[in-house]
């Protein structure tokens, strides 16, 4: 048996990876149920700052709830960000 070695970054990764899979397979398995991001979840997932997430929220490119200090995102919210500011090649017009 061979065994693997990952750096601390390399682990975080994967495993922002498998948490943002396992939030995809639950939306399918239920359409229905909204999922929520908390803030922490949101900045592995769009590999931002907590100040990149500040400042969107400022703007208002993105929505959010916020109960006490917690804040959390619509994955459907997410989605939206991004696909409002999807930029389609440019080669092939």
């Amino acid at each position: 048996m061979d065994a693997i070695i990952f750096t601390k970054d390399q682990f975080t990764d994967l495993m922002s990876k498998l948490d943002t899979i396992q939030s995809q397979i639950a939306i399918k398995a239920d359409p229905k149920k909204e999922t929520f991001l908390d803030n922490q979840e949101f900045l592995l997932l769009m590999k931002i700052s907590k100040r990149t997430a500040q400042t969107w929220r400022d703007e208002g490119k993105i929505s959010f709830s916020q109960v006490g200090n917690k804040i959390y995102y619509k994955l459907s919210d997410v989605e939206k960000l991004l696909t409002e500011h999807y930029n389609k090649s440019f080669k092939g017009r």
